[in-house]
């Protein structure tokens, strides 16, 4: 990012889409129109502090505690405040909680609307064409993709994210988890989790 050494940072080393940024990026710098510090800053923030550990906790809190999962599904963006998470992309979030009967699956098939608080950065296939369509016409293949064969007669509700409204899935709380921390719990929650094409798993436990 800026530095004596950019100049040898060649495409080779970098994807076509890595490229393209880097001398996006390299060019606003040298133009004064972005500070790299910033930049970094922000890119740590969103990575280390905020992110898939935010939203984990969450939907621990959820699973220990009934009145906060009840506040939860009733409103999603006071609810997720109280553990002092919100801000830009997290104006209206709605929490999907998952159910024997119901897998809920989130797409954004306009763009990328993501909900930057909770869930951190949209990974890169969240963002892709091929996601945003067939996660929409074939919910349940989608999620094969991603190795989770879920039961033919749980249905799967598809959420379409918009700037105004961002959802986080609240998948089902795991049988053998009883007991457990709200640490212990966050830790099996991954980001797949909460977009609806993963599952927590017991044996991801910290």
């Amino acid at each position: 990012m800026g530095g004596h050494h950019h100049d040898h940072d060649h495409d080779n080393h970098f994807t076509a889409i890595e490229a393209r940024v880097k001398a996006l990026e390299t060019l606003m710098v040298e133009k004064g129109y972005v500070d790299p510090a910033a930049l970094d800053a922000i890119i740590d923030t969103y990575e280390t502090k905020i992110g898939p550990r935010d939203g984990a906790r969450v939907v621990a809190r959820a699973w220990t505690d009934p009145a906060f999962a009840a506040r939860l599904k009733a409103d999603g963006t006071a609810a997720v405040a109280e553990l002092g998470y919100g801000g830009r992309g997290g104006e209206h979030i709605v929490a999907c909680f998952n159910t024997p009967e119901e897998h809920n699956l989130i797409v954004c098939t306009l763009c990328s609307c993501y909900p930057w608080p909770v869930l951190g950065l949209p990974p890169v296939w969240y963002k892709s064409p091929p996601y945003r369509a067939k996660a929409v016409i074939d919910p349940r293949g989608t999620i094969a993709d991603f190795g989770v064969t879920l039961p033919e007669n749980q249905r799967i509700r598809v959420w379409d994210s918009t700037a105004e409204t961002r959802f986080m899935v609240i998948p089902m709380r795991p049988a053998g988890t009883e007991g457990w921390s709200e640490e212990k719990l966050a830790s099996i929650v991954s980001r797949d989790s909460m977009i609806g094409t993963g599952l927590p798993r017991v044996e991801d436990a910290a």
